[in-house]
């Protein structure tokens, strides 16, 4: 199994910056895909940003520009860090993983963002 530990977030004033990180441990071998989602209140959750292995990335086109995922395979550890937040990036993000064959490997518990304006 794949344990997924998630450290950040918290609240910030509108323009300002977060970083979030996720560490996942375990049986991790063939993990290619790591990355973030997030759930607003009422809504579905949504990606955010993913990257491979290689180090290819998928933004949301809401935080494209503003956010910057990275990942230290060596650690095998993800990174967010969001710039420019606004008041609508305010949600629960949760990080993941996926096999090289796409099956979702895991989940981490969640970290809450809170942008205020």
């Amino acid at each position: 199994q794949v344990q997924m530990a998630e450290s950040g977030g918290g609240l910030v004033q509108a323009g300002g910056s977060l970083a979030l990180s996720c560490a996942a441990s375990g049986s991790i071998f063939s993990i290619n895909v790591m990355g973030w989602y997030r759930q607003a209140p009422g809504k579905q959750r949504e990606l955010v940003a993913i990257i491979t292995r290689a180090g290819n990335t998928n933004y949301a086109d809401s935080v494209k520009g503003r956010f910057t995922i990275s990942r230290d395979n060596a650690k095998n550890t993800v990174y967010l860090q969001m710039n420019s937040l606004k008041s609508e990036d305010t949600a629960v993000y949760y990080c993941l993983s996926r096999y090289s064959g796409g099956a979702l490997a895991s989940w981490g518990q969640g970290t809450q963002v809170t942008v205020s304006s």
